[in-house]
């Protein structure tokens, strides 16, 4: 395993993996903290909603550190492949914040941008499912 960490992507994917998770804890406590200070002992719509997709985006990380150590395409082909769902995941994880600290809304499809929400689901559904493809094939080719 220590010679996979020598290559990029794996290296990208570990790092994710640790500031995913990091987040995963934070958000916890904030959750915890909301929770704490509710009523009804429930935190905002979107504060939970960060807790837990940092804390399955950071196993989802390393997953694909794993399809990325295996597989068979060149160093550029699997961090590029690793990097399009590794951003997605953050920039999921952050928006998810955003809304947790503004409650703006408790369903992001709805309020505030429903088309630009459409269009960035389809730009990540592409980035998420191509980039795990390739590097599933490149471990396939391995196999």
């Amino acid at each position: 395993m220590i010679e996979a960490l020598a290559e990029p992507a794996v290296k990208l994917c570990v790092v994710s993996a640790g500031v995913f998770f990091l987040a995963a804890l934070l958000t916890g406590a904030w959750k915890y903290f909301h929770i704490a200070r509710s009523a009804q002992a429930v935190a905002p719509v979107y504060v939970d909603i960060a807790h837990r997709a940092a804390l399955m985006y950071s196993f989802a990380a390393l997953l694909l550190a794993v399809f990325t150590g295996l597989s068979t395409w060149s160093a550029t082909v699997n961090l590029v492949a690793a990097a399009l769902p590794l951003a997605f995941f953050a920039f999921a994880i952050g928006g998810y914040i955003v809304h947790g600290i503004l409650r703006d809304t408790d369903n992001q499809f709805l309020k505030p941008h429903p088309a630009l929400m459409a269009a960035f689901m389809w730009a990540l559904m592409a980035a998420e499912i191509g980039g795990f493809a390739v590097l599933f094939a490149g471990t396939l080719k391995a196999l």
